[in-house]
């Protein structure tokens, strides 16, 4: 596959990484320098992770936990800067310990330079991680 050329085909080509649970290949989307930003992220929760090797150590054990089925709904909106995109998407499938579905709603501003993710402020919902099973980061909550 070519590589994506737009912030937005950069996006979609995550999500399909993401789906086929091919984490390693996910993270080579990233710039080294890359910032990951949850605004909403619950007490115990990273808010902020700075840099490829952070994104990497909090995505590692994903598809532990999260088996996502489909990104419903997926709506990529430009901006005046053309680096920058935002999103607003679902994230469906079930948590792996439990089987209880999951259903995840996000907004996300997202930044691409020379075809990597510099800045991902994802605005996920808290609620949804209340679940049995939910917790990949390996937190101590």
């Amino acid at each position: 596959m070519p590589a994506p050329t737009s912030p937005a085909d950069l996006f979609r080509h995550s999500l399909r990484l993401l789906l086929d649970k091919d984490i390693p290949a996910w993270i080579a989307l990233w710039a080294e320098d890359g910032v990951m930003e949850f605004p909403f992220a619950p007490d115990g929760w990273p808010r902020r992770l700075e840099g490829k090797e952070a994104v990497a150590a909090y995505m590692r054990h994903y598809p532990d936990h999260i088996d996502l089925h489909d990104f419903p709904e997926l709506r990529i909106h430009q901006t005046t800067d053309p680096r920058t995109i935002v999103v607003e998407m679902r994230g469906v499938g079930r948590l792996v310990e439990s089987d209880v579905p999951f259903d995840m709603t996000y907004i996300a501003v997202v930044t691409v330079r020379d075809g990597h993710f510099t800045s991902y402020r994802d605005y996920w919902n808290p609620l949804a991680v209340q679940e049995p099973g939910a917790d990949f980061t390996g937190s101590s909550r």
